[in-house]
């Protein structure tokens, strides 16, 4: 691996001064936080769910986050819908494969958004993504389950076959083109311990890439702000939850000098 610099700064002053609005059709136990992490990063979200008024909602929106951290078959419905009027309005479509390969029904669901609408960036841990290559794995609830094969391998096999960009998250984050990586080394263990930092990441991808058509760098982007946010509030937290709280503080102060010195990717 060759360490290597991205131009962070420029997206989040983008993001800061458009405020692009992030739609999102995510899991219920974690979309307080999903809300709130894109507001302190910038951008402005909106949770429309009804299957009647979503497709408006993504039509006017910069981006789409799908999560299936407490999904229905309706639940599912919509998310087609909106993912829909998506596609046609030309925007990314996030898509948040939680608990892949923990029941049949999440594998069902995942597949079918997948083959049925344009995902351009499915993000998910390792036992989710290689669950996704068909690999028989079984996902602990929605935490990773310890896995064999090779990330990066998988994560470039399923960004050819769904021509999509690969987020597989864990100690180290992959983002994965068809033929582009990066590998993020910022984070800290404390984001274990907080249910939703996973989901949160999504929704900061998703305010990212409502302002890059270059999704590779938009996603690598998020994840070092995100996970250099998180370093700095594992610094002044005491356990999870004065870290949840620093952690939105600290995503609202990044500046350019502490992104530029922190952030630690990877070729």
């Amino acid at each position: 691996m060759i360490k290597t610099k991205i131009d962070v700064c420029s997206l989040l002053k983008k993001i800061r001064k458009e405020k692009p609005i992030v739609h999102h059709l995510t899991n219920w136990v974690t979309i307080y936080d999903c809300a709130n992490i894109v507001k302190a990063v910038g951008a402005s979200p909106v949770m429309a769910h009804a299957k009647e008024e979503v497709a408006e909602m993504a039509n006017i929106a910069s981006s789409l986050v799908l999560n299936i951290g407490t999904l229905t078959p309706e639940f599912v419905e919509a998310m087609k819908i909106a993912a829909r009027s998506a596609n046609k309005k030309g925007i990314p479509v996030i898509l948040d494969v939680c608990g892949a390969g923990a029941t049949r029904l999440r594998d069902e669901k995942s597949f079918e958004l997948l083959n049925e609408v344009k995902i351009d960036i499915i993000k998910g841990n390792a036992s989710e993504i290689v669950r996704l290559s068909g690999e028989n794995i079984r996902t602990k609830g929605v935490d990773s389950a310890e896995v064999e094969q090779d990330i990066l391998a998988v994560s470039g096999w399923l960004a050819n076959r769904f021509k999509a960009v690969i987020v597989a998250t864990g100690k180290h984050d992959i983002v994965r083109g068809k033929d582009k990586s990066y590998i993020i080394k910022n984070g800290h263990p404390m984001m274990t311990h907080v249910v939703g930092t996973g989901c949160m990441a999504a929704s900061v991808i998703g305010a990212f890439a409502a302002v890059s058509k270059d999704l590779i760098y938009a996603a690598s982007s998020a994840l070092v702000c995100f996970e250099v946010a998180a370093e700095l509030a594992a610094k002044k937290s005491k356990g999870p939850a004065s870290f949840k709280e620093e952690l939105f503080d600290r995503i609202f102060n990044l500046d350019e000098r502490t992104i530029n010195k922190m952030q630690k990717i990877y070729l």
